[in-house]
């Protein structure tokens, strides 16, 4: 039958023994080394992960504030466009005003210098008149006559020159 030599049963313990050692001092020890590199590259992951979230959402709330500075700066522009607009009209509108009041003073003081000057011919046309009559009639007269005689010819002068007008 079987023979069970004392030799196999010697060898039998030995690999008993060297496995426990073995699975003591080697088995062990790899494996936690495993199981914490395991839980290490877990770690790595979720926090890249995480990290990876953040960094979309950070992403999307930037874009959003850049778009919404982007509106904001073009919204600016448009009112600087705007009130440049404005100014511009309100300053080309005083200076048409202005203009106009300028104009219409130039206006009134050419009125007032024609009126002047008409009176001022008015006044050395009858002055020549009575001078020339006197000189025709050949006779001095005295100065209500030279009046009476320049009411006259400026009633009869104001009258053809009224009809000049119309």
């Amino acid at each position: 039958m079987i023979s069970i030599n004392m030799s196999l049963v010697y060898t039998i313990i030995n690999l008993v023994v060297l496995f426990l050692l073995l699975r003591h001092f080697l088995f062990t020890p790899v494996m936690n080394i495993m199981e914490q590199r395991r839980k290490l590259i877990e770690d790595g992951l979720k926090h890249a992960q995480d990290a990876q979230d953040d960094a979309n959402r950070m992403k999307q709330e930037y874009e959003k504030a850049l778009s919404g500075a982007k509106q904001e700066s073009v919204q600016m522009i448009e009112d600087a466009r705007r009130n440049a607009k404005a100014e511009y009209d309100r300053i080309v509108g005083q200076a048409g005003d202005e203009a106009g009041s300028i104009i219409e003073s130039a206006r009134e003081t050419v009125r007032i210098e024609r009126d002047k000057t008409m009176q001022e011919l008015q006044s050395q046309i009858a002055d020549l008149a009575v001078a020339s009559a006197a000189r025709i009639i050949g006779r001095k007269t005295e100065d209500q006559g030279n009046q009476d005689l320049y009411d006259q010819f400026l009633k009869e002068a104001g009258e053809s020159h009224g009809d000049a007008d119309k």
